[in-house]
């Protein structure tokens, strides 16, 4: 199970299409933040160096998350292929986010549609990190367009990406710094020097994933009625327009296929702050972009999740594990 194999990919893709995450199946990603919220504080009681304490943060954390996936496969494969075969596929679907990133999003513009403007700020903090309590509704769609495009990189093709290279084990390590980036991997007091082996790790990771992103949606814009010239253009041009090595590719991309700005004023934490812009804001940042965006993501999606399943067909080949 630690080789790629294209019917792992396939099934745990359609999978998270169809169910997603539901809240009442456990999830790999709870008890990894579990797991880095009880090593932090221990950590940070028995370290006086901040940085080496989080380069064995990370290590503890990736180490415990891929050598308990690798055991649990090998022990179920052991056991009975099948079985083994089953379990990489519900662990791979974890490591996916398409459906989910959808039916979150939705629920902001949703409560948009019916002019219920608290409860979208509200739903929207729910996904990004920035302040919402103040946001009006144009400030509101743009930040769906930008959490929707930079997560496609992060959520979906990354972990394909990382599944397609190493498997499902894989695919937990890159989930566990992932999640370790979006719990210490911030830039204040608190977080500086704790989080940033995890942060200069997770940018590591997605350094690849994030320009195949772009790539892939500059693919799908004319299959979503966009412009692949325009994403092509505003990608070449804006792509390091974004404090993140990698963010600014898949948001540049998306930006140009859709014909809108993104960047501008935000608040983290009280603290105004400003991203360079993105794109040129020639239509406006409302449903129709968001609607657009949503397509965009789910056939880049489609199209990354066929080269994946294309290459993990000629390393392994095809292969049904209990037969």
């Amino acid at each position: 199970m630690i080789l790629p194999d294209p019917s792992v990919i396939f099934l745990a893709l359609l999978l998270d299409l169809v169910i997603g995450d539901p809240r009442w199946l456990p999830h790999p990603v709870v008890a990894i933040g579990r797991l880095i919220n009880l090593l932090e504080r221990g950590l940070r009681r028995g370290w006086l160096n901040e940085r080496l304490a989080g380069v064995l943060l990370l290590l503890l954390v990736v180490a415990s998350s891929a050598g308990i996936t690798w055991i649990l496969l090998h022990a179920l494969t052991a056991w009975l292929p099948l079985a083994g075969w089953i379990a990489s596929i519900l662990i791979s679907a974890t490591c996916l986010a398409a459906r989910s990133l959808h039916k979150e999003s939705d629920r902001v513009a949703a409560a948009l549609q019916s002019g219920d403007l608290p409860m979208a700020r509200r739903y929207l903090s729910y996904i990004v990190g920035r302040d919402t309590d103040q946001l009006e509704e144009s400030e509101i769609w743009r930040g769906l367009v930008e959490t929707v495009a930079e997560n496609s990189s992060d959520g979906v093709i990354a972990p394909l990406f990382w599944l397609t290279i190493g498997g499902p084990v894989a695919a937990i390590a890159f989930k566990a710094v992932s999640t370790l980036d979006s719990m210490v991997g911030y830039k204040n007091s608190r977080y500086l020097r704790i989080g940033w082996a995890s942060a200069h790790m997770d940018d590591l990771l997605n350094y690849i994933p994030a320009r195949l992103s772009a790539l892939l949606l500059i693919i799908a814009a004319p299959l979503a009625g966009c412009s692949a010239a325009a994403a092509a253009r505003i990608t070449c041009r804006d792509r390091l327009n974004h404090p993140s090595p990698n963010s600014g590719h898949p948001e540049a991309a998306a930006a140009g296929a859709l014909s809108v700005r993104l960047g501008g004023a935000a608040s983290y934490g009280g603290a105004s702050s400003w991203k360079e812009y993105i794109g040129d804001p020639l239509r406006p940042l409302d449903e129709r972009a968001y609607r657009t965006m949503i397509k965009l993501m789910y056939i880049s999606t489609l199209l990354m999740a066929a080269v994946c399943i294309a290459a993990a067909y000629c390393l392994r080949g095809f292969h049904v594990p209990f037969i």
